[in-house]
């Protein structure tokens, strides 16, 4: 590790880029277009020393094929390098590689939320033993600077809760369901073909990638370790063009979220399809955007907007953290290490509060309303609005039914599955209920 200081003509910081997709080659020419504006701000040249990839031999526009390897732990263990720049994903061996540059006193830049989210306590007592840098601003939200704020600016307040929109592709997935009536498959493709998608998109879909998300915004925002596997996760593709009709009956869209909580008996953090107002901020962002919005006791609401897909958006935060590093290098700092102090019970979702929507198709006769409402108060669940629609033709030998629209008050999830159990096969139910939690109202 270099730690002396001097001017934009003192010896340069090199950097080991492991990893040359989209991201990593729009970041090796970053580094190489912007190198006076880069030696401008950090106060001394950083170049390029080696790029690791898997085939080195295939070439790339605009970089010299002298700097490519295919043994990344060569690079990573040469004398000379400052700063490892790890954009490969992942587990293994990216974990392998980071834990070896850290040892070797380089600071580190990533933007492998996968990796972090298993194994973010591990290397981080690394960096701080070796008195080194981990950053990972582009991990979370492509180029919205979410990291830093919750590590530093907000590290004197108090934060009760964060929620964001932090995976692009299903934003957009959801939006184009919203905003041209396509089924979940359509939207996909449309995503697809539009880059926003990988061919295997069962990480974004599924919510994985929000999920890993989440568990990074859980430890900045309450100070604590959690895993992504602590997680609870839901994805979107049971959303139909029916619950997009239903949100918009209620003045509301459908976003997939990731809401990390702080209360009185732990923390929790979650991520599934909600309904969210419309006029809520985060109603209101579309495409593949990403937002998160912040609650924290003295600040009050903040929010975070900006692209959330895309090589250009991930590869700005990558050098927003390269030039932070480097810049700690020369002044031979390093930054604030992520505080954990924080000793809180994660809460099962079975635990957590918030309001529900759900829908249901009933019979057509008198008392109806009464035994749904009976279930409901039965296992303490406070119904706000209870809404039913035209009477329709059905198969059962009653002939008829109505379309129930529930919004509850805020209840424990493990009340209103029990609800939702009880109501499922009811001789009064004509169709299992449709449940989708709600937020932001």
């Amino acid at each position: 590790m270099t730690n002396t200081a001097g001017s934009a003509s003192a010896q340069p910081i090199r950097v080991a880029l492991l990893g040359c997709g989209v991201v990593g080659s729009q970041v090796a020419r970053m580094i190489q277009s912007r190198s006076d504006d880069i030696a401008a701000r950090v106060g001394r040249d950083v170049e390029l020393a080696g790029i690791a990839v898997a085939h080195p031999d295939r070439p790339r526009q605009g970089l010299d094929s002298r700097l490519f390897t295919d043994d990344p732990t060569a690079l990573v263990n040469r004398n000379d390098i400052d700063i490892v720049i790890e954009l490969i994903g992942g587990i293994d061996p990216a974990r392998q590689l980071l834990t070896a540059a850290l040892e070797k006193r380089h600071s580190v830049v990533t933007a492998n939320k996968a990796l972090l989210a298993a194994h973010g306590a591990q290397l981080h007592a690394v960096a701080e033993d070796n008195k080194v840098d981990l950053y990972y601003e582009a991990a979370v939200a492509g180029a919205i600077p979410i990291v830093r704020p919750l590590r530093e600016s907000l590290v004197g307040d108090q934060i009760t809760r964060v929620m964001g929109i932090v995976n692009g592709t299903t934003n957009y997935i959801l939006d184009q369901m919203t905003t041209t009536g396509a089924g979940f498959d359509e939207a996909l493709a449309q995503a697809q073909a539009r880059g926003y998608a990988e061919a295997d998109p069962t990480a974004d879909i599924e919510g994985y990638d929000a999920a890993a998300k989440a568990a990074l915004l859980s430890g900045l925002a309450f100070h604590t370790r959690m895993r992504g596997d602590q997680v609870y996760r839901e994805g979107i593709t049971a959303i139909t063009r029916e619950d997009i009709g239903a949100a918009r009956d209620m003045d509301c869209v459908i976003k997939l979220l990731a809401v990390c909580e702080a209360g009185p008996d732990g923390i929790s953090a979650r991520v599934h399809p909600a309904l969210v107002p419309a006029a809520h901020p985060l109603g209101g962002v579309s495409g593949a955007f990403n937002a998160v919005f912040v609650e924290a006791r003295e600040a009050g609401h903040l929010m975070f907007l900006g692209p959330g897909a895309g090589g250009s958006p991930t590869a700005s935060a990558v050098m927003g953290d390269l030039v932070t590093v480097a810049r700690n290098l020369v002044r031979g700092v390093a930054g604030p290490p992520q505080d954990v102090y924080g000793k809180f019970p994660i809460l099962p979702i079975d635990e957590v509060r918030t309001r529900f929507h759900l829908r249901l198709q009933v019979r057509d006769q008198p008392g109806v309303l009464a035994e749904v409402a009976k279930i409901f108060a039965s296992h303490s669940v406070s119904l706000q609005t209870v809404q039913q629609s035209a009477v329709e033709a059905n198969d059962r030998a009653d002939g008829w039914s109505a379309t129930l629209k529930i919004l509850t008050h805020e209840a424990r999830e493990c009340d209103v599955k029990q609800c939702v159990n009880e109501l499922t096969g009811h001789h009064y139910v004509n169709s299992d209920p449709r449940v989708i939690r709600v937020e932001g109202m």
